[in-house]
Parts: C-alpha cells; structure tokens; sequence
C-alpha cells in the first residue's frame, strides 16, 4: 500500500456495529457510523486537495450511486458509479460497478463491477466489522482506478470528460481519483506508471 493510501485510511474512523438491511435499528445504527465515517473522509481528503468522488444513497441507505473522477496526463476523466449493499453485509462486501466501463478492462465483471476479489476482499474480510463504505471507496475503488484507468486510456478506449480544469495538485500527479458522500471529498492518490495487477 502507497504511503499517501496508507495515511488517508488511518485517518478514516473504523465501524463497530454489525448490522445489516435487515437488522432493523441496528442497521440505523450503522448506518449513523457509515455516514460519519464518509463526512471524516471526505473533509480528510479536501483538507489534501484530494477531491475524487461524489455519493448519496437511497433513504434506507441500501443503495448508493454517485460520481468518481481521475486525472491522467491533465485531462479529468469521470465515471458514474453504484453499488448496493449486500443482505450479509457487513459480513460481505459491496460489489462496487462502473457501468459504463464494461467490457475495456479485463479487471471487471458483467455489469461493470469491477475486480476486488484478489487485492480488496481479503483485507475487508480480515476486517469487518471495521470496515466500510468509505474503506470500499479508499482501499478497492482508488487503488483499481489508479491502475485501470490509465491502461485503459491508453488504449484508446476512454475519453476525456471534457474541457474541466485540473487542480493545481492534480497537475503534479499523473492521476489522481476522488470521493463524496453526498458533497465532494478526496481519495488516495495513485501513479499512472504503476504495474498492473492486484
């Protein structure tokens, strides 16, 4: 794990409730945690100049869609997102999906939802009921977005997002993504010249 990855989530509060959608005020409960565990990250990563994602959920907080973005070679590239949250869960995992990336990466299954199971999965399960969804965003979407993206890109099969500007720290990063919940924050940030793999 980057210094910089590594930093950012010991700055992200750990969960205590194990709860699911179908454990009624107990899943209030967590899902009170998961909220205050996303504004922390979130004002972590835009004290950084980090900014990489934007969330909110349905009311039941059982499914969440936004937006995350990257920056490769200075020009943004954006991505809708979603995931829901699993009957088992804290137990499993969310299956995070960039739809719209399906089918341009090896690393994705039907549907957009992109490969955790080797470099992610193994690090929550070692971790519930610690971990959350701004873990899910910190240590399986960044570190996936921070290697696919650019292969991606290089080979043609992304676009980018238009004419936005690039922060200032984005310039001296060769890629940078982001977080949200419900407002904008910032996530880890990665090397375009990283190797593949998980």
């Amino acid at each position: 794990m980057e210094p910089s990855v590594k930093e950012s989530v010991s700055r992200i509060p750990l969960l205590r409730t194990k709860a699911g959608p179908r454990d009624g005020d107990r899943w209030t409960a967590r899902l009170k945690e998961e909220y205050a565990s996303l504004i922390a990250y979130v004002e972590n990563n835009k004290a950084s100049d980090s900014h990489w994602f934007q969330l909110e959920s349905n009311p039941q907080g059982t499914r969440w869609y936004g937006t995350c973005w990257t920056y490769y070679k200075n020009e943004k590239y954006e991505f809708k997102m979603n995931f829901d949250i699993p009957v088992t869960y804290p137990q499993a995992p969310p299956e995070l999906a960039l739809p719209e990336l399906e089918g341009k990466t090896v690393k994705m299954y039907r549907g957009g939802k992109i490969c955790m199971t080797t470099h992610f999965f193994p690090l929550w399960a070692r971790n519930v009921p610690y971990f959350g969804i701004s873990h899910l965003l910190a240590l399986g979407l960044g570190p996936w977005l921070s290697i696919e993206a650019p292969a991606i890109i290089e080979k043609g099969d992304l676009k980018p997002s238009g004419a936005a500007a690039v922060p200032a720290m984005a310039l001296q990063r060769t890629i940078t993504p982001g977080i949200v919940a419900g407002m904008t924050g910032a996530g880890p940030s990665g090397s375009g010249g990283e190797e593949r793999g998980e």
